[in-house]
C-alpha cells in the first residue's frame, strides 16, 4: 500500500504544483489559481478533465480540473475578468497533513491584495478514496461583503452522448442558450445533444453523473451550496475556444457547485463562509 506523500514540484510551463499521493489515489494542485488539475483513483480513469490545449502560463486560467470562481461568476458589467480574479493568481501552499485514516489534506491561501482588502480566502483539498474541496472566505472588514463563489469542476466522461446528469428534476434554472429564460427541469436526467449552459437554483442536494461508456457513476455532494451549473460547450463553441480542443467536448461535462446570481452570499463583518464539495466515483 502506498504511503501518503506530498511533494512540491515544477509542472507544465514551469508552474509550481503540489502532488499528493495516498493509498487509494493521486492528485495534483497547481498554485496558479489553486487549481486541482488531476485526481485519479488507482485502477480508474481520471475523475477530472484537463484540456490538452490548456494554457499553463502565468496570469492565465487553466482550462480544466477545478477552477476556483470568486468573487464573481460570469462577466458582470464593469468587472475586469471572466469568473472572478483569483483563478489566475498564484496562491500560497500553507501546509499538508496526513489524517489517521490515510487521507491527506492540503491547505492553500490567497495572498492579500488591494482588490480584496480584509478578505481572507483559504482553500482546503482533501485527497483519499474521494476528493473533497472546501473554499473558506472570512470577512475581516467592518462592512458586509457580497460575493459569488463556484467550484467550476470539469469531469471526465467516456462519451458525452452516453452521459446524463440526475438529481435536478423539478428545479428552476436559467438557460443561457435561450436568452437566460427561467425554466423548470422536467426530465429525470439531463442528456446532452447540443451546447448546454444552465444555472440551477435552490439545489443543496447531491447530483450524479451517469457515464455509460466508462461504466461509472460520479457523485457530487456539497455543503453550503445552493446553485448548480451544468455546462458542455458542444461543437461550435469548442471550435471557438483557443485553449480547448475541437473534439474535447465529447469527453467532459461540467457540474459546478456554488452560490451565484440571485444566490450570492452576503457575509457580515467578522463572518466566515464555507463552500464544500465532495466528489466520488463508483464503477
Amino acid at each position: 500500500m502506498t504511503t501518503p506523500q506530498v511533494k512540491q514540484q515544477t509542472g507544465i510551463g514551469g508552474l509550481p504544483l503540489v502532488r499528493i499521493e495516498t493509498p487509494w489515489s493521486m492528485a495534483e494542485v497547481y498554485l496558479q489559481g489553486a487549481t486541482v488539475t488531476h485526481f485519479q483513483k488507482h485502477g480508474e480513469p481520471p475523475l477530472l478533465f484537463l484540456s490538452a490545449k490548456s494554457r499553463f502560463e502565468k496570469d492565465a486560467p487553466i482550462r480544466g480540473g477545478i477552477p476556483v470562481i470568486f468573487p464573481w461568476f460570469g462577466k458582470p458589467e464593469g468587472k475586469p475578468a471572466q469568473h472572478g480574479s483569483v483563478r489566475t493568481r498564484q496562491w500560497d501552499f500553507v501546509e499538508s497533513k496526513t489524517q489517521a485514516d490515510g487521507n491527506v489534506t492540503a491547505r492553500f491561501r490567497l495572498p492579500a491584495s488591494a482588490d480584496l482588502p480584509s478578505i481572507v480566502v483559504e482553500y482546503v483539498v482533501t485527497v483519499g478514496q474521494s476528493l473533497c474541496a472546501e473554499l473558506i472566505v472570512t470577512n475581516n472588514s467592518k462592512s458586509e461583503f457580497t460575493f459569488e463563489n463556484c467550484l467550476h469542476t470539469y469531469f471526465t466522461v467516456g462519451d458525452i452522448s452516453q452521459t446524463n446528469v440526475s438529481g435536478l428534476k423539478g428545479v428552476e434554472y436559467l438557460d443561457a442558450m435561450d436568452n437566460f429564460t427561467r425554466k423548470t427541469e422536467r426530465e429525470d436526467a439531463i442528456r446532452f445533444t447540443c451546447e448546454t449552459d444552465r444555472v440551477y437554483f435552490n439545489t443543496p442536494h447531491t447530483t450524479e453523473i451517469h457515464d455509460a461508456a466508462l461504466r461509472r457513476t460520479i457523485r457530487v455532494e456539497k455543503e453550503n451550496s445552493v446553485s448548480t451549473v451544468v455546462w458542455n460547450p458542444w461543437i461550435e463553441k469548442a471550435k471557438r475556444m483557443a485553449d480547448y480542443g475541437d473534439e474535447e467536448y465529447k469527453t467532459m461535462v461540467c457540474v459546478e457547485s456554488g452560490n451565484v446570481r440571485s444566490e450570492a452570499i452576503r457575509l457580515a463583518p467578522g463572518g466566515t463562509s464555507s463552500l464544500k464539495v465532495k466528489m466520488s466515483s463508483v464503477l
